[in-house]
């Protein structure tokens, strides 16, 4: 299975397949909104308990998250980086030209990685959880009121699906044209930046090429369906909401207050 996460469905029975995709998707902007709450130990503590406790209930395991967060390890450490060396306040513990550690800046580096991960994880969840017509049903919802002022709702609903699902084929894509060109001898790790960025290149033409042809066939056989937006249009399976679901939006409150009376003021 290829490492990157996103967009991909896991499918399940789970108590947290079962939720709503409206409170799946609400929940996960209001929990990412909660994690900048936190700004001590404790507070991070609790977030990552929930966070990992969310995993059993959902039954997937670890190990796809820490997987997942291998595709984008790169811009999690230069986030990283960047608070370590240019935060400034409190004791210096290295210095090196216009390199500077500083214990505030070690502490700021620490709650960045918390939150990256934290905020990561809750996506990946979302998606892991909930089918991309799901997902693109609940913003179509929740959307659904700007209607009124003549907002393109279902179409964004529908480009959200449509990209949803392309991200785990291109990835994959990108995996098989990477080995095939190995297979010819091409080395993508050896050497130095320049090297690589031009050892990449020959992949962009075959990957570009793919996503045209699948976008073509995508809108030929949507065509075929004799899709025309969504007007009129009903569905299999209505979105309604079940206990399950208030148990989570107590559950949420909860936490906001623990961790409002948590914070270190």
């Amino acid at each position: 299975m290829n490492s990157m996460l996103l967009g991909r469905y896991i499918p399940g029975n789970s108590p947290v397949h079962q939720l709503d995709p409206r409170t799946k998707l609400l929940g996960c902007f209001y929990y990412i909104g909660i994690v900048f709450l936190a700004n001590n130990w404790i507070t991070y503590a609790l977030l990552f308990v929930l966070t990992l406790g969310m995993l059993p209930l959902a039954r997937v395991r670890l190990g796809f998250f820490l997987r997942g967060l291998r595709t984008i390890m790169f811009l999690i450490l230069f986030t990283v980086l960047l608070q370590l060396f240019f935060t400034t306040g409190g004791h210096v513990w290295w210095q090196w030209g216009w390199l500077t550690v500083t214990s505030k800046g070690v502490l700021n580096a620490v709650y960045i990685l918390c939150r990256l991960v934290l905020i990561i994880f809750a996506s990946t969840l979302l998606t892991l959880t909930t089918q991309p017509l799901g997902l693109a049903d609940a913003v179509e919802s929740i959307l659904k009121p700007l209607k009124k002022i003549h907002v393109p709702v279902t179409e964004l609903a529908l480009m959200l699906s449509i990209a949803l699902r392309f991200v785990p084929t291109l990835m994959d894509q990108t995996t098989k044209t990477m080995n095939a060109q190995r297979a010819r001898g091409v080395d993508f790790g050896s050497g130095g930046p320049i090297k690589q960025l031009k050892s990449i290149v020959p992949l962009f033409i075959p990957l570009f090429v793919s996503a045209f042809s699948m976008a073509d066939d995508l809108a030929t056989a949507m065509e075929a369906r004799g899709f025309r937006g969504g007007d009129g249009r009903t569905r299999y399976r209505a979105l309604a909401y079940h206990r399950g679901d208030v148990v989570a939006a107590i559950l949420l409150v909860a936490v906001t207050v623990v961790l409002i009376v948590l914070r270190t003021h």
